[in-house]
C-alpha cells in the first residue's frame, strides 16, 4: 500500500511540475485542506453528536426516573390522593382477563358462564381506569406475600361468596396443585396455600347477626328472613383470629320495607313470637351491633377491617332506556353502560349506603375501610350471571330460560369479571395500607 502511494505521489508531482507552479501550489492547498482540515471537521461534528446524544440520554433518563417515581407514587401513596373508586370502564383485550376461566379449578358452575354456555366474552375484558390516577395491575405474589403467615376472611352473603371465588382464583394460578387445598364445612369455605401458610375463607352470615337464613338447608331465600340484631357473638368465635375481615350485609335487606325480628333464640322454634320493624332502623340497629362487637374483639394492631359497599341488581332494563323495562331485566345484555357522564339508577337503596357509611365512620376503636363499590358496579349490566349460572346445582332449562322475568339472575356475576375489579382494590389496601 505505501508503494501504491509513493508511486501515485511521484507521478503527480512529475505533472505538477509539467502544469506550472500556480498548478502545484493550488494542488498543494486542497491537498492541506484534505488532510488537515478535514479531519478535524469530522472530529468537531463527532464531538458535537456525541453532546448531543449524551444530552438526549440524560434527558431519557431523567424521564424514566419521572416515570418510574410516577408509578412508585401510584403504588405507595394514590390511596392516599386519589378516588380510586371514581373513573370509568375501558375495554382492554390485553390484560383482562386477570385468569382463564377454565384454568380456575375451584371456579363453582353457578358463576362460570361461559362454560355454561355464554356466547359473548367482551363482559370479562373491561378494566377500571380511576380518573385521576392509575390502578398498578394486579399481581398475585406480592398480596400472597403480604398474606403469608396470616388469614384473610370474606364474611356476609352470596355476593361476598361470589367474590371469594373471585380472589381464590386471581391467587391459585402461581400456587403449585400439591400446595393448595380447598374445604367446606358447614358455614365456611376455606382456601388453603401450604406455600404461604395463607388461608383464604369465607364465611357466610347474610346478616352479620345471627338470622333463620344461617342454616345450610335455609340459604335458599325461599322463607322469609328472621334476624336477632343483638345477637352476633356466635358467629363473631369465628372471626377473632383473622388478619383481615371483609364484611358486607345487603341483598337480603332489600325484599321488603320490613324485616322479622326475633328477641330470643332460634333454639326453640322458628314460629316464636316476633315482630316487624322498618329495615333502615333494623339495619342501623344491626350495624352498630356489629361495630361494637368489633371494639370489643378486635386488636386494630393486628387486623384489619374492610366494609364492602352494596352490590347493585339490574332487573329494570327502563333505567338503562330499553323497551320501557316491561318484560326485560339483564338476560340480553353484553355492553356495560357506557354513558358515565351522569349518575345511573338502577334501585341501588341509597338510604342503606348512607347508614352503612355513617356506621363505619364511626367506629373509634377499630379503623374500617369502606370499600365504594356501588357506582362502578351500576354501570355493569353486561355482567350477570343471568341465563348461565345454575340453581341449586342445576342450570337453567329452555323452558326457564323462555322467563327472564322470574328466572334470569341480575344479582350475582360472571367470573371471570367485575368482582376481580373489587378484589384488585382490596389487594391495593392490603399491600398497601396493612
Amino acid at each position: 500500500m505505501f508503494n501504491q502511494f509513493s508511486l501515485m505521489s511521484i507521478n503527480q508531482s512529475n505533472k505538477m511540475k509539467q502544469t506550472g507552479g500556480t498548478k502545484r501550489s493550488s494542488y498543494l492547498h486542497v491537498l492541506y485542506v484534505g488532510v488537515i482540515v478535514l479531519p478535524l471537521f469530522l472530529l468537531g461534528c463527532y464531538l458535537y453528536n456525541e453532546k448531543q446524544r449524551f444530552g438526549q440520554f440524560q434527558e431519557f433518563k431523567k424521564d424514566n426516573l419521572q416515570e418510574e417515581n410516577k408509578e412508585k407514587k401510584i403504588g405507595l401513596v394514590s390511596l392516599e390522593v386519589c378516588d380510586v373508586f371514581t373513573g370509568k370502564w375501558v375495554l382492554d383485550n390485553v390484560t383482562h382477563p386477570l385468569y382463564k376461566e377454565d384454568e380456575c379449578e375451584f371456579l363453582s358452575e353457578w358463576v362460570a358462564c361461559t362454560r355454561n354456555g355464554r356466547p359473548d366474552s367482551k363482559y370479562q375484558k373491561w378494566r377500571w381506569q380511576p380518573r385521576d390516577c392509575s390502578l398498578p395491575r394486579f399481581d398475585a405474589k406480592p398480596l400472597l406475600e403480604k398474606l403469608r403467615g396470616k388469614k384473610l376472611m370474606f364474611i356476609g352473603d352470596s355476593i361476598h361468596y361470589n367474590q371469594w371465588q373471585s380472589m381464590v382464583c386471581m391467587v391459585q394460578s402461581i400456587i403449585p396443585s400439591s400446595k393448595r387445598t380447598l374445604n367446606h364445612t358447614a358455614q365456611m369455605s376455606i382456601f388453603i396455600t401450604e406455600e404461604y401458610n395463607t388461608t383464604i375463607s369465607f364465611y357466610w352470615a347474610p346478616f352479620l347477626v345471627e338470622s333463620n337464613a344461617d342454616p345450610p338447608d335455609k340459604r335458599d331465600g325461599k322463607r322469609e328472613p328472621i334476624i336477632m340484631p343483638g345477637s352476633i357473638s356466635k358467629h363473631g368465635e369465628n372471626w377473632k383470629d383473622a388478619d383481615f375481615l371483609v364484611f358486607n350485609t345487603y341483598i337480603w335487606w332489600t325484599r321488603h320495607s320490613k324485616i322479622k325480628v326475633l328477641r330470643g333464640s332460634f333454639i326453640t322454634n322458628e314460629s316464636e313470637e316476633s315482630n316487624e320493624v322498618g329495615i333502615y332502623s333494623m339495619y342501623e340497629e344491626v350495624l352498630r351491633t356489629w361495630k361494637n362487637w368489633l371494639e370489643q374483639n378486635i386488636n386494630p394492631n393486628r387486623t384489619s377491617v374492610f366494609f364492602s359497599s352494596m352490590s347493585p341488581t339490574h332487573v329494570r332494563s327502563s333505567d338503562w332506556d330499553v323497551n320501557g323495562g316491561v318484560t326485560r331485566k339483564c338476560e340480553k345484555e353484553t355492553e356495560p353502560i357506557l354513558n358515565m357522564s351522569k349518575p345511573v339508577d338502577v334501585g341501588t337503596n341509597r338510604r342503606l349506603q348512607e347508614i352503612a357509611v355513617n356506621v363505619t365512620k364511626s367506629t373509634a376503636k377499630v379503623h374500617v375501610t369502606f370499600l365504594n363499590v356501588t357506582t362502578m358496579s351500576e354501570y355493569r349490566k353486561d355482567a350477570h350471571t343471568s341465563f348461565y349460572g345454575s340453581r341449586n346445582g342445576r342450570l337453567l332449562t329452555p323452558v326457564q330460560k323462555a322467563d327472564p322475568r322470574t328466572f334470569a339472575d341480575c344479582y350475582h356475576w360472571c367470573l371471570p369479571g367485575l368482582p376481580d375489579t373489587w378484589n384488585e382494590f382490596l389487594s391495593l389496601y392490603i399491600i398497601h395500607r396493612s
